[in-house]
């Protein structure tokens, strides 16, 4: 199955089920006859744009953004992302470095790319570090410590 024949049938599954865990989407996935692994569930989810949201009184559950407008990652989000992924922030001029574990930058990036944070004009990720590039208003100083208070470093 192609990737993008996953991702919507994913789309659907999130659409008419309480998905609460990545292990209990690669079930679902499963009862469809899609083999899938839990890594790549959550490089579909991550590529989505799918967040948690708390259900009223409830445990958290996976959903999509109809629109893309709509894909902006909350900052609650945003600085778990920071804080469980970032663990070195190093800048010059308007270029901000963050370095991951191995096979994380992409989570990063993808979050950061979503945030909407102003001084951000668009990331670059490889496997373990994510460039960010800084409008020029701004400087690569002052986002470098945007991203360091959020990553909590």
């Amino acid at each position: 199955m192609a990737k993008n024949q996953r991702q919507h049938r994913i789309t659907k599954i999130l659409e008419n089920n309480v998905v609460t865990s990545q292990s209990q989407l690669v079930e679902l996935l499963s009862d469809d006859g899609i083999i899938a692994t839990q890594a790549t569930v959550s490089r579909d989810l991550e590529e989505l744009g799918a967040i948690k949201v708390r259900l009223s009184g409830r445990e958290s559950v996976y959903a999509v953004p109809e629109l893309p407008k709509d894909q902006t990652a909350p900052e609650e989000h945003l600085k778990r992302v920071m804080s469980d992924w970032v663990v070195e922030v190093t800048r010059s001029s308007v270029i901000v470095l963050l370095r991951t574990p191995p096979g994380c930058a992409h989570v990063v990036a993808s979050a950061l790319d979503r945030s909407q944070i102003k001084e951000i004009l668009g990331t670059v990720a490889g496997d373990d570090t994510v460039m960010v590039i800084a409008n020029e208003d701004s400087g690569g100083e002052n986002l470098a410590q945007v991203l360091r208070v959020l990553a909590g470093l």
